[in-house]
């Protein structure tokens, strides 16, 4: 049990560091893009904010997807790679069709799997929110001068 919890909480917190990193990354995006932004027209430039979060956001989601499956692959507790990523996915989103089930002895890292993908999918809500609130109040600031 200490080892699945182990292994989990790793893979946890290196799915955060990986979602922290997107983060930043795209922080910096939008901070270099600043001064273009807050030019009008808004429209079309919150549209591309919009499109450039969300490949964040699906590029967050997808580097945690697979490194849980790659994980569990390497582990040896799936029977191959499809079905190490397709539990993964399942239990990310919480779907939980259970047709492909974690062995016994491992079931707890299933259930940090969902917690790390609650995790991440709410990042992603925060990543999508800030991301828009900063271009937004920006682009309302340089209205006002």
């Amino acid at each position: 049990m200490l080892q699945q919890i182990a292994f989990g909480s790793l893979l946890m917190v290196a799915s955060v560091v990986m979602s922290g990193m997107t983060f930043w990354a795209l922080e910096l995006v939008l901070a270099r893009a600043t001064p273009w932004l807050v030019q009008p027209p808004h429209r079309l430039k919150l549209f591309m904010v919009v499109i450039a979060t969300s490949l964040a956001v699906m590029a967050m989601v997808t580097m945690s997807v697979w490194l849980w499956a790659v994980v569990l692959h390497l582990m040896g507790i799936f029977q191959g790679f499809e079905q190490a990523m397709y539990f993964t996915l399942v239990t990310f989103t919480t779907l939980g069709y259970g047709d492909v089930l974690m062995p016994d002895q491992w079931r707890i890292m299933g259930g940090l799997a969902a917690v790390n993908g609650l995790v991440v999918f709410g990042l992603t809500t925060a990543l999508m929110v800030e991301a828009l609130r900063h271009v937004r109040i920006r682009q309302i600031e340089f209205l006002k001068e």
